[in-house]
């Protein structure tokens, strides 16, 4: 499913923020090192995904307690649940001028996912980059979804049709208030 961009400006797509910010000397360093081994806009955006994916552990998947939103503190504590994952990838794409933004899956809770849009290629493709587990396989792909979930609409599961520029406030105030992961676990969002 291709998200439709809730704000038809392409250049909503690569600006920084508060949490997505791209302007961060480790986001820029993690940049940088990712770009030089992938110099190919098309790889570094798989390698910045495959860097987030793998590397970022899920802190549920994890057992780690701690709460991570804005990208950069994603990128320092290497934690994070699906929003603050797609926040780090989504500033790592920004950082090297690849327009992406964040868009949404409803599974009970909403699951966050990113939508990236690289030159020469028409559409904006969804990423998941939550991380692989037993039953999880979300891989790269401009083309074919590959993401972590299928909604089950028989279940009431959904794809959120938008694509958002900056972190919808149910999500964002759910991460800025919550004092732990299992505190986060009980006031996640059902509905943007």
């Amino acid at each position: 499913m291709e998200p439709i961009p809730e704000i038809p400006d392409l250049s909503a797509y690569l600006a920084a923020d508060e949490v997505i910010d791209h302007g961060h000397p480790l986001v820029r360093e993690t940049a940088a090192r990712l770009r030089a081994q992938a110099p190919a806009l098309h790889d570094y955006a798989k390698a910045a995904f495959e860097f987030v994916r793998d590397t970022i552990p899920h802190s549920q998947d994890a057992g780690d307690m701690r709460v991570t939103w804005r990208a950069s503190d994603v990128l320092e504590q290497r934690t994070g649940i699906c929003y603050a994952k797609a926040h780090a990838l989504t500033a790592l794409l920004r950082a090297e001028g690849i327009p992406a933004g964040l868009c949404y899956q409803l599974l009970g809770e909403i699951h966050g996912l990113v939508a990236l849009k690289l030159p020469g290629h028409g559409a904006w493709a969804r990423q998941d980059p939550r991380g692989n587990k037993p039953g999880v396989d979300a891989q790269f792909s401009l083309t074919e979804e590959r993401l972590a979930f299928v909604p089950d609409a028989g279940q009431g599961e959904l794809d959120y049709p938008t694509l958002y520029a900056t972190t919808p406030a149910p999500v964002l105030d759910c991460l800025r208030r919550a004092t732990d992961r299992p505190h986060l676990w009980r006031t996640l969002p059902t509905g943007l």
